[in-house]
Parts: C-alpha cells; sequence; structure tokens
C-alpha cells in the first residue's frame, strides 16, 4: 500500500531524500512479498512440519528464492542494498524494517499503525508467534530461527563494534581534554612571565625540591595572606585580622632580601608551618572564589602599573647615566690636558704627516671627544692589521678635549701607523651661514627646546623625549660626518669608525669592496621591523611620503665606507642640507644623524656582508655570542657605552681587553 501524494519525508543530510524514498518504496513493495513468505511458511508449517528435513536449510532456501523473485522487480543498485540489509539484519521480515528503521528514514506525519498495513491475518499471526515465544510454547524449529548461532554471532559482533566505538569516543574526548589543558599551561607560563619574580607554587618546575622552593613558598604564602588580610578587614573579623597581620610582618622580616634557601634562618620554616595554619584558618573561614579572585586580580594590576612605572624611572635614569661623563674619564681628559699646554709647541707635532694626504694609503676618520673610548679604537685598528704601517687616523675633537686627545697620541704613538688629531672649531668653513644644522642650534627655538627647566615636570613624562635631547645632537662632532670631502679634500676612499666599536679583525678588505657606484658601503639592519624607515621618518608629511618608502631597509652608523669621489659627483653634502632645512622645526623626524643619513643616502647604500658589523652590544642581552666572535668589528650602540658602570658585563672584555689598565695616567684617575 504505498503512502499519499504530499506526504513530506525527512531529511538527513544532502542525500535525505533520496535514500527515505528509496526506503519507504523498498518496505511498500517488500511487505507484500515478505507477508507472502510468511503466510506460505506458516501454511507449510501447519501441513507437514515434519516432512522439512532441516529447518535452517529451509529458512535459506525462503531467503534465496524471496530474493530471486525481487532481481526481477528492482535494479541492480536497489538490489545490492537489499542483499546487504539481509546481510547485516538477518532473514527479510516486515518487523526488521520496522525496528532497525531511523527517524530520519520515516515518513513525516504518519503514525506507526498507518504504515503497517491493514493486513489481520499476518499482524495476527505475528502477535500469536510472538506470544508463543514469550510463553515458551513455540516449536523447536521456531525456537531455533529465533536463536540462532549466525544471529548469535552478529549480535556479538555488533556489541563489539558498539563498544569501539564508545572507547574511540571516549579516548577523543580524553585527547581533547588534554590538548585543553596543555593550552592552558602555556597560556599560564605567557601570563606569570610579564610579572616580575614569576612565583608560583601550581608550576611544575617548582617541584624541585633543589630550586629554592622555601623562598618562593613564603612569597606565595605572604601574597595569600595579604588576600586574607584584605577580606577580613572588609568581612570585620577583627581577630584573624590581626592574627594575619602579625603573621604577615614576621614572614617579611624573615624574608627581608633573601633570594635562595641558604640566605633563610633556619627557624624560617617553623614561621612558615605556623603561616600555614593561620591561612588554612583563614581559607576556612573567609574564602570566597569571586572576592579571592577579585583581589588577586587587582593585586595583579597594582603590580603591572609600579612594574611599568619603574620601567619608565629606570630608562630615565639609563639615558641620564649615558649623558654623563664618568669621573675617571673626566679626571684623565684634565691630567691629559694639563701637561700637554706644558709642552713646548715643537714637541706638539705628529710624526709621518706626509701620510695624511696619500690617497693608496688606508686611511681612517673617527669623531670623538672622549679620550678613552678613541685610543681603544686606534689601538684595536692597529693590533689586529696585517701591515700597520699603510693605515691612517684622522682624529677630530672639539676645543675642549683638543689637549688631551693629542697628549694622548703623542705619549702613546699607534706603534708603525700615522696618527693626527683636529680640532673641529679650526674649521672656518664650517660656520652657520652654510650649516643648517649650526643655525638651528643658534635658534631661539633650538635653546629653549634643551635648555629651558620647564620642559620636563616629571621623571616619567621626560623620559621618552629625553634621548632627543642629548647633547651629542648639539654637537658638530656628530654632524661633520656629513662634510667629509670639505674635511679631506685629497682623499678618494675612507673608512668612518664611531668611537663606541672594537675592531677585532683586519679592516683592509673594506677598500677593495666594490661598492657598485653606490657612495656608502654599510650593513643593513632591517632584520627587525623597528629598523625600517618608517620608524625613523614622520611618513604623515606628504614630503617623506612621496619620496621614501615606509619599508625600505635601515643601515648602521659606526663602520661605513664612503666613496668620495662618488660623494662629490652626487652633492651628497647638498642633498644633506634641503633635507636639514626643511627639518627646521623637526617634522620630518626627531634629533640625530641617522634619520638624516638614511634620507640623504637612500637609494645610494651598497650592503655590506653583516659579518663586518655586529651590533646591539649596547642595549641586547641577547646578541649571539659566536656573532660577536666572529665579527670584524663589534659596536656598543645604546646608552650600556663599556666605559660607564651600566655596561652590560658579559659584553664589556672585548672592549677593556685593548685599555691599558697599567698606564700612569690610567692609575691616577682610578680607571
Amino acid at each position: 500500500m504505498a503512502p499519499k501524494r504530499g506526504i513530506p519525508f525527512a531529511k538527513n543530510g544532502s542525500k535525505g531524500i533520496r535514500f527515505t524514498v528509496l526506503r519507504f518504496l523498498l518496505l511498500c513493495v517488500l511487505t507484500p512479498v515478505v507477508f507472502f513468505l510468511s503466510r506460505s511458511s506458516h501454511v507449510a508449517d501447519q501441513n507437514d512440519i515434519s516432512a522439512v528435513p532441516d529447518t535452517q536449510q529451509v529458512a535459506k532456501w525462503r531467503e534465496w528464492n524471496a530474493l530471486q523473485d525481487l532481481k526481477s522487480l528492482f535494479s541492480k543498485e536497489v538490489f545490492d542494498v537489499i542483499v546487504s540489509s539481509t546481510d547485516d539484519m538477518g532473514p527479510l521480515s516486515l518487523d526488521n524494517f520496522r525496528k532497525n528503521m531511523s527517524a530520519s528514514w520515516r515518513v513525516v506525519g504518519l503514525e506507526t499503525s498507518d504504515v503497517a498495513y491493514e493486513l489481520k491475518e499476518p499482524t495476527t499471526h505475528g502477535r500469536q508467534e510472538k506470544l508463543q515465544v514469550k510463553e515458551g510454547r513455540s516449536s523447536e524449529g521456531l525456537s531455533q530461527w529465533t536463536d540462532s548461532p549466525a544471529r548469535q554471532v552478529r549480535r556479538k559482533l555488533i556489541g563489539k563494534r558498539q563498544e569501539k566505538r564508545a572507547s574511540e569516543l571516549v579516548k577523543m574526548d580524553n585527547e581533547v581534554i588534554v590538548k585543553l589543558e596543555n593550552a592552558a599551561i602555556e597560556r599560564s607560563k605567557s601570563v606569570e612571565s610579564a610579572i616580575l619574580g614569576k612565583y608560583s607554587i601550581w608550576r611544575k618546575e617548582i617541584e624541585n625540591d633543589n630550586a629554592d622552593s622555601s623562598v618562593r613558598f613564603m612569597r606565595d604564602q605572604i601574597i595569600m595572606a595579604r588576600v586574607y588580610l584584605s577580606i577580613a578587614k572588609m568581612k570585620n573579623k577583627l581577630e584573624l585580622y590581626q592574627e594575619l597581620q602579625s603573621r604577615l610582618k614576621e614572614s617579611q622580616h624573615a624574608l627581608s632580601d633573601a633570594i635562595s634557601d641558604s640566605d633563610l634562618h633556619h627557624s624560617t620554616h617553623e614561621q612558615i608551618k605556623t603561616m600555614g595554619q593561620v591561612l588554612s584558618k583563614a581559607r576556612g573561614q573567609l574564602y570566597d572564589c569571586k572576592l579571592v579572585t577579585g583581589k588577586l586580580r587587582a593585586m595583579l594590576q597594582t603590580a603591572d602599573e609600579q612594574v611599568r612605572s619603574l620601567k619608565k624611572q629606570s630608562t630615565f635614569l639609563s639615558q641620564l647615566a649615558a649623558k654623563t661623563i664618568p669621573n675617571g674619564i673626566h679626571c684623565l681628559s684634565m691630567r691629559l690636558t694639563i701637561d700637554y699646554y706644558l709642552l713646548p709647541p715643537e714637541k706638539r707635532k705628529f710624526p709621518m704627516s706626509d701620510n695624511l694626504e696619500n690617497p693608496s694609503l688606508y686611511h681612517y676618520a673617527l669623531f670623538s671627544d672622549n679620550v678613552l673610548a678613541a685610543s681603544v679604537v686606534v689601538k684595536s685598528v692597529v693590533t689586529n692589521a696585517e701591515d700597520p704601517s699603510k693605515h691612517v687616523f684622522h682624529l677630530v675633537t672639539d676645543k675642549l678635549n683638543f689637549g688631551a686627545m693629542t697628549m694622548w697620541f703623542l705619549l702613546n704613538p699607534p706603534g708603525k701607523a700615522t696618527i693626527h688629531v683636529q680640532n673641529v672649531d679650526d674649521f672656518k668653513w664650517l660656520n652657520s651661514s652654510y650649516c643648517p644644522v649650526l643655525r638651528q642650534l643658534e635658534s631661539a627655538k633650538m635653546k629653549e627646546y634643551y635648555f629651558k627647566a620647564g620642559h620636563a615636570t616629571t621623571i616619567t613624562s621626560s623620559a621618552s623625549n629625553m634621548k632627543y635631547r642629548n647633547p651629542k645632537y648639539l654637537s658638530m662632532l656628530n654632524h661633520l660626518r656629513f662634510y667629509l670631502p670639505e674635511v679631506y679634500p685629497k682623499l678618494d676612499k675612507i673608512l668612518f669608525l664611531d668611537d663606541d666599536i672594537v675592531v677585532q679583525k683586519d679592516l683592509t678588505g673594506l677598500w677593495a669592496v666594490d661598492l657598485q657606484g653606490k657612495v656608502n658601503g654599510a650593513v643593513e639592519t632591517c632584520g627587525e621591523s623597528f629598523h625600517r624607515f618608517d620608524k625613523y621618518l614622520n611618513f604623515s608629511n606628504p614630503h617623506i611620503a612621496r619620496n621614501f618608502d615606509p619599508n625600505a631597509c635601515g643601515w648602521a652608523y659606526g663602520m661605513n665606507v664612503f666613496d668620495l669621489k662618488e660623494w662629490k659627483k652626487k652633492d651628497i653634502t647638498g642633498i644633506y642640507h634641503k633635507w636639514q632645512n626643511m627639518n627646521e622645526d623637526r617634522v620630518l623626524w626627531k634629533l640625530g644623524t641617522l634619520p638624516p643619513g638614511l634620507m640623504t643616502f637612500y637609494g645610494l647604500t651598497h650592503p655590506l656582508n653583516k659579518s663586518w658589523h655586529v651590533l646591539g652590544l649596547g642595549y641586547s642581552p641577547t646578541v649571539d655570542r659566536s656573532m660577536i666572535e666572529n665579527a670584524a668589528v663589534v659596536h656598543y650602540n645604546g646608552n650600556m657605552k663599556p666605559w660607564l658602570e651600566i655596561a652590560m658585563t658579559k659584553y664589556r672584555p672585548y672592549w677593556t681587553k685593548y685599555v691599558k689598565h697599567n698606564h700612569p695616567y690610567l692609575q691616577n684617575c682610578k680607571l
């Protein structure tokens, strides 16, 4: 009996309608067939059941006969579905189809009684058969039909499949839980690393008994005591409040400045035990998950604010320390200056002055007001040079340090190398009418910017801008690098060195580098995003945005090969003057020489191999040691100069190995 038209079928995925119709049609067609088989079987059993030699063979024969009849009614695809259904669910019967049909295969809107066709005789026969099975009055053949070995095996296989599937689902759930737990642990580590101290008794690393566990445990106890102290005050638990406060003071006093367990007093363990008992008592009386969480979050936020404030103060103090001159270096400069002016004029001159303009030699330009730093640069170059006699050093300093610089190298000549010291104030062509920087430094706006007392009200507010107010930006020694052809008109190529570098290898190979028509040979520093052009220049200004790429790679001052012939051809000094004039109000870049250098040599810089020049020893504690060992030049760029007390200890030996500690001047000045 076919279903009525217009009855909707339930969907199960994209193929739901197709299989619903197929299964329903199959049910409709098979019902008469199954009924017929059941009917004929019932008649045969009533007539002569003893005539059948084997009930199982008769069942198989009936099944095979029914399938043969179905071959003529259905296509091969439908027939394969019927065969597979027979293999999975046992002999064909209407009950099998009814029981094994899922909800997605049933007709929506029809009850089971409607689908079960109104066939009274088979229904009655089926009910009688079920009653006989339940009451144990079924015949031997019917008992074998219902509980056949094949059916029992199928039941066992189905049960095993279900158990296997259930175990797989449980395993998947366990794996998901483990992944979530691991992710939570990683998140806790990342959050914890942002907090000073990084103490947590729940971390696995803390399980190590030899890792100063007592100190960490006491600090955790102090944190929880502060939490419960606040809650006790809030809930007016005065007795518990006083007890917590007393134990908290004892623990803080016992911990004091202890860093390791060895710093603790032997009675500390008893105090830890007592504090634990008080905390346990407080937990029993005051513990509230929301309150404790809120207090801990508030403490974390307060600690974070304190860390930020301390970082700003540290930045301010480090910049202040970088600006100052150590007493020892100041003492050295003063003593050398006095002795220089006590010398007769004829003894103040350096030998081999003929080499100063010889273009076939290796020339270095060094502009510095630090005698000790300049001495290290010169000595490190000469020590590592294959032929020192071919190296010529051109030192330029200011009027204040000219006598000291000259006296030092008169007393400590660089072996066979040539050296010459000049005073920047002797360059008469370097005046405010020619040099934009000098003109800007003489302006009222610049003086107000540098020297007005009210521009920095607090430490934290001035820390970010203090580095731009460094006195070195006021010195023409810092800007003289843009006038190399004017300072050395007879030279074709020169190697510029900063005074905070140390040379570790012979540098003569740099003069053989082909700059490919470029003016500047330098090591690029674009490995990090903050060394791109957009970090130095103001790209909101249309002049900058039109002429430069914000993602262009920056490069380093400190060790630069300059082709002075190409410099003159391309009028590099003129390009620098153009941009410097446009930046009178500091709208294109802040103060300093690197931003105008990037602009002036834009498209005119040839990248050198990174092994020539390694930077970061003045600010980064993570510079790879192998890179430092293999570098020709190491650069202490940053605030932590090697001659300052704030220098990083692990980098200082590369610099101090070239300092003459036994020199009388250094010993007298306690250097």
